[in-house]
């Protein structure tokens, strides 16, 4: 398959109320790294210390995509846009790149892979996208196509959890696959009672690799099943909160003044309140 769209896109007139504001913003965060009149803070940072506000941003960006708050979505893909201008900024003050391009990249990226649509190849659906996106990546980066390779990647630049799914996908794509759920529920009871036995008898560092490989053995669970262990699991952290928040209204002192059987009416009467909600 060629990598090369044989047509190129024909886009109507850019929107110049869009253009107008990314240029005010770039304009904005070029004055607070100017040298001379710019903010002291702004100046101090490289590109290493602005990585932790690249994830603070999106993580705040996707909770407020789940609160479905559209004002709050549009407030914080602002804070996450300004950390794509502002590290091009630190880029360009540096002489290494600038924000065009960044987008100049992605938007040849996005021809290139999308062949189907700027291009003439005809595909069936959504999975045979994903197929000739694999293959034209692979053709971008050789080096990149060997599967250990991506899988080092993944867990390199990804959240553990998310990383897992992705790794397992990847791994069962290739033909590393259980053949029914039931050998997967085996796997994980395993993996529980090497757990049990590492807790009782092992060494800590044999107790998380353990952990680890019973983890893992859940992510297997949730892929067979179509569930998303990250949502689950954010959606788990949320609910505590909220029936704990619910138990400090109900109590009448402090909860560690509380027994635990106290604090356990508690977390009950809390629980069937939010069901009723």
């Amino acid at each position: 398959m060629s990598i090369k769209p044989s047509i190129q896109p024909n886009f109507p007139a850019s929107n110049p109320d869009i253009l107008n504001a990314l240029n005010t913003l770039m304009e904005v965060v070029a004055k607070l790294r100017n040298p001379e009149v710019g903010c002291p803070w702004d100046l101090a940072q490289t590109q290493e210390t602005l990585t932790s506000y690249i994830l603070e941003e999106a993580y705040e960006t996707v909770d407020a995509i789940r609160s479905q708050d559209q004002v709050a979505i549009a407030d914080e893909l602002g804070d996450l846009l300004l950390q794509v201008v502002l590290q091009a900024q630190v880029a360009k003050d540096n002489g290494q790149f600038d924000l065009a391009l960044v987008t100049q990249n992605i938007t040849e990226k996005l021809i290139r892979r999308h062949p189907h649509v700027f291009a003439d190849v005809v595909v069936a659906d959504a999975d045979e996208v994903n197929t000739n996106w694999d293959a034209i990546k692979a053709q971008e980066n050789p080096e990149e196509a060997q599967l250990s390779v991506k899988l080092k990647k993944y867990a390199r630049s990804l959240p553990p959890l998310t990383a897992a799914m992705k790794i397992s996908k990847k791994a069962a794509g290739v033909g590393f696959e259980w053949d029914t759920i039931e050998d997967v529920w085996a796997k994980f009871y395993e993996e529980l009672g090497e757990l049990q036995t590492a807790i009782a008898e092992e060494s800590k560092e044999n107790q998380e690799g353990e952990l680890g490989d019973l983890m893992f053995s859940l992510i297997q669970v949730a892929r067979w099943t179509g569930l998303d262990p990250v949502g689950g699991l954010q959606g788990t952290n949320d609910r505590f909160i909220q029936r704990l928040q619910l138990m400090e209204t109900f109590a009448d002192r402090p909860l560690e003044s509380h027994s635990l059987s106290e604090l356990e009416t508690l977390w009950q009467r809390a629980k069937q309140q939010l069901k009723r909600c």
